[in-house]
């Protein structure tokens, strides 16, 4: 996939500046998809969009569902518009912070639903019923399962199906529907969330569209033990016959961002079985690609060089040193996606150990790689993140992603030293040691690479105290968000003139 010359901002949904403590598919999304449009920007990137658990720290990337949708993003005010809707939302007490109090939000909004749910089934049309059970019908592939799946964790109050009843962790036909019925209410339920989730973010691509605004969507490569996906299609994963847990577990080995390495904890696919393609899972990934493709624009895969490679640990271990490289499935596994489901736009995810095989596979696909510049200023003038060192303009630039530090931070916090910022301001060509933020942004729009991604942070200038995840860390991540007016006018206007000077802006703004 060929990108053209253009440029985007990084901000998640949970993000925006929502007035219950949280961002929404509602007012605010609707408002910041015209702020890009008015800064001359063309992409919206944002992280994983699947539902969270407070097990797992509320983190995208450790999702219940790889097809559901978070039901945080759900805008309270979108529903109340509703003709089955009174129009009656509880405000809440809800302060304009910069950061996601997850516990308060969800009980306020565990009422909202639940009385939005109850509201729906005594005050909705029939044809407004029809619409829903037609959405149940056409998402049924994924969404029985996922229905269930949350009503009976919710019922064992665990996402650990491993330590269901026997009878339901193995999936046994008539024990699906006895608990089916038995759970209906709870199930019918997380359908409706379903329902409302996919309508609000149907809504919101069509306005993102119509302003010319593409969403750059993302998909972690592994998926939860403790998931739907790994309950209901446990044959795809190398998991022990008997107890269902994981003998290895992926993670990367020590690098930039950890010296033990990062130990994911996720169950690894199988990819091949008696030496042969393993088609279930190659099935499965097909529709998860097919089915996210239909919700954005550009997909990005995250770790892509598990394709090529992967790092696998012996569960026991409690640290990611002690693993082994696994050969992945490689181009065979897109070749015979592309075959099954079209085409896809993809993005590659190719930071961490990159090896030559990996940029090998990621040059036969086409694909377009990442430059990272908080990456590039090691004193190496052959630093492949350097801007003078990019080959094939067909990538993405970044200040940084959703794991680094702010522009800010990084520049002026304990990362970098007196020697390094001089080193960095040399390179740049600045004496200028304030507004950092604004020069790293300058080099990248000035940079070959086709597109350049700036998060949303970086706009403002923010410090370390505002990045949004520390990997390696499994606490207290995830829960940056922007408050009313924080991207400020003279910002819009300054992305605005520079992504005109370096002919990053559409021809049409």
């Amino acid at each position: 996939m060929k990108l053209e010359r253009s440029c985007g901002v990084l901000l998640h949904i949970t993000s925006l500046p929502g007035k219950y403590g949280i961002g929404s598919l509602g007012d605010e999304a609707w408002r910041f998809a015209e702020k890009l449009k008015e800064a001359g920007q063309t992409y919206w990137q944002v992280l994983p969009i699947g539902p969270v658990a407070s097990a797992f720290d509320y983190s995208p990337y450790a999702s219940t569902s790889a097809f559901a949708g978070n039901s945080y993003f759900i805008s309270l005010d979108e529903i109340a518009k509703l003709p089955w809707h009174d129009g009656n939302i509880d405000r809440g007490d809800f302060a304009d912070e910069h950061f996601i109090d997850f516990e308060k939000i969800t009980r306020h909004r565990t009422i909202a639903l639940e009385r939005a749910f109850t509201l729906f089934f005594t005050s909705a049309t029939q044809d407004e019923k029809e619409k829903f059970e037609s959405f149940c019908q056409q998402q049924r592939e994924w969404l029985d399962d996922y229905a269930l799946f949350s009503a009976l964790s919710e019922h064992f109050n665990t996402l650990n199906w491993t330590e269901w009843d026997d009878d339901i962790k193995t999936r046994d036909k008539n024990s699906c529907a006895v608990w089916h019925k038995k759970l209906s209410r709870k199930v019918a339920y997380h359908k409706f969330l379903q329902y409302l989730f996919f309508s609000q973010w149907k809504r919101l691509k069509e306005k993102c569209n119509s302003l010319g605004i593409k969403i750059i969507g993302d998909i972690p490569i592994y998926i939860n033990l403790e998931s739907a996906d790994a309950w209901a299609n446990p044959e795809i994963l190398l998991l022990d016959e008997k107890d269902m847990k994981p003998e290895f577990v992926a993670g990367v080995p020590p690098d930039y961002f950890s010296e033990t390495g990062q130990r994911w904890g996720n169950p690894l696919y199988r990819w091949t079985k008696k030496g042969k393609m393993f088609t279930p899972t190659y099935q499965w990934w097909a529709k998860r690609l097919q089915h996210l493709s239909r919700l954005v624009d550009l997909v990005r895969i995250d770790h892509f060089r598990a394709f090529e490679a992967y790092w696998s640990i012996p569960a026991e271990e409690k640290t990611a040193v002690n693993g082994e490289w696994i050969n992945g499935p490689g181009k065979e596994f897109f070749d015979w996606i592309e075959k099954k489901v079209g085409h896809i736009p993809l993005i590659a995810e190719d930071l961490g150990v990159i090896t030559e095989e990996v940029k090998k596979l990621r040059d036969e696909l086409e694909l377009p790689g990442m430059k990272i510049l908080q990456f590039a200023f090691d004193g190496n003038s052959d630093n492949e993140y350097l801007p003078h060192n990019i080959e094939n303009p067909n990538c993405i630039i970044y200040t940084g992603t959703h794991d680094n530090n702010t522009t800010n931070g990084w520049f002026y916090g304990s990362e970098n030293d007196e020697e390094r910022r001089k080193y960095i301001l040399d390179y740049i060509g600045s004496v200028k040691f304030s507004d950092f933020h604004q020069q790293l942004i300058r080099l990248a729009y000035m940079s070959t690479a086709r597109l350049a991604i700036v998060p949303a942070q970086d706009i403002i200038g923010y410090g370390e105290e505002f990045r949004m995840n520390r990997p390696g860390t499994s606490e207290g991540n995830w829960r940056w968000k922007l408050t009313e007016g924080g991207i400020t006018d003279e910002m819009i206007a300054k992305l605005k003139s520079m992504a005109i000077m370096y002919r990053r802006a559409p021809k049409k703004l």
